[in-house]
């Protein structure tokens, strides 16, 4: 469910921080150690940046979401914002459904996936970043 909220951009800024704090750290964990074997660690990493940036641009919005679909609906709500093609509502739904089958079952995230959809998440993250960004100004 979404609810309204008072705004608070220092909250906003915070978890761009933090986000961007997590960004620099896998990208020095795939420089020092690669891919490989860290595919599950990789994604679920990915993911958490994304889906904190995402609720950024709900708070940034004066908006949260609450409840068992909070994730969901939070990805949902970017389809409203001309930034975010249906594809890429697509894969930020699929990468939340393969974090939770990795977290919460214990599937692996089998390669290539991260591979694969590195790029299509990093540009993501970079539009949730300039969205959050211009808010902030």
């Amino acid at each position: 469910m979404i609810i309204k909220i008072t705004l608070d951009m220092e909250k906003v800024r915070s978890i761009l921080n933090m986000a961007e704090n997590t960004e620099r750290y896998i990208k020095e964990i795939i420089i020092k150690m690669g891919i490989g074997e860290n595919q599950s660690v990789l994604v679920r990493e990915y993911y958490e940046i994304i889906r904190g940036l995402a609720s950024a641009v709900l708070l940034s919005k004066g908006f949260k979401t609450v409840g068992e679909n909070a994730h969901k609906e939070t990805i949902d709500y970017l389809s409203n914002l001309k930034e975010f093609s249906s594809d890429e509502i697509f894969e930020m739904q699929e990468l939340r459904i393969r974090r939770n089958k990795n977290s919460y079952e214990g599937k692996p995230i089998k390669s290539p996936y991260f591979e694969n959809k590195k790029e299509k998440f990093e540009s993501i993250i970079h539009k949730l970043k300039d969205i959050i960004k211009k808010k902030l100004k």
